[in-house]
């Protein structure tokens, strides 16, 4: 059952790649981007949407890290360091 669960999320993965290697492909043509003061930038249409995608995840992580960091500082605070030993008999199940 695992085997086929892990050949199913190649088979997902590969469909998603080939999908998307399938709109880079067609969508080659030159695209303009206008910006201020008459300045614009021109590339390749997927290359223009690849930007964008990688901005806005930039743009989400960016916006996230304040809480994580808020989050990490408030577990550091809150709980005390556990010793390997410690570890062991809190996850036998006991």
């Amino acid at each position: 059952m695992k085997r086929l669960l892990r050949l199913l999320q190649w088979l997902l993965k590969a469909a998603v790649f080939f999908t998307l290697f399938a709109f880079a492909l067609n969508n080659q043509q030159e695209t303009r981007l206008n910006f201020f003061f008459s300045t614009y930038w021109a590339a390749p249409t997927v290359l223009v949407v690849l930007s964008a995608f990688t901005l806005g995840v930039v743009v989400g992580v960016l916006g996230m890290v304040p809480r994580w960091w808020r989050e990490r500082q408030a577990v550091k605070k809150n709980t005390p360091p556990v010793s390997p030993a410690h570890t062991t008999e809190m996850t036998d199940g006991a």
